[in-house]
């Protein structure tokens, strides 16, 4: 099946398109060993923004290490993906956690219920990570 990444712009509608397409986050743990975890995310103009503890084996080597890599691929037929290599900054601002873990729960959850998870996840230890791209691979698989 061939492929079309002659579209510069159409991961952005690739990564804003739902129902939305969970991440998975490749980190690298303290011992160099790769660690890859799903996590929500959305866009805010070039960049990706997801939530998670600073605890967390992600938020650990996030802080630790701000170089990331996401891979948002569609699981089913055409099979289309969006590669993303970039570098991490992270907030503990309450505002920003509260309107982002809200926002990421509409996306994924619902409007009906954005509001609860979203101050279940707006909670101390908790951070907003944005990924600014560094390398975008865009795979639009297309009919023969």
């Amino acid at each position: 099946m061939p492929y079309n990444t002659a579209e510069p712009e159409w991961w952005k509608t690739f990564v804003d398109s739902l129902p939305a397409h969970t991440a998975k986050l490749a980190v690298v743990r303290a011992d160099g060993s790769p660690q890859v975890a799903p996590v929500w995310i959305d866009r805010d103009g070039e960049q990706i923004v997801f939530t998670t503890g600073a605890d967390t084996l992600k938020g650990k080597a996030i802080l630790r290490d701000g170089r990331v890599s996401l891979c948002i691929d569609n699981e089913t037929p055409p099979f289309d993906f969006v590669t993303i290599n970039g570098t991490a900054t992270t907030s503990t601002d309450f505002d920003d956690l509260l309107a982002w873990s809200t926002r990421l729960a509409a996306r994924y959850m619902g409007a009906d219920q954005a509001e609860a998870y979203g101050k279940r996840n707006a909670v101390p230890g908790e951070m907003v990570v944005r990924v600014t791209p560094t390398k975008i691979i865009a795979v639009n698989r297309v009919a023969d």
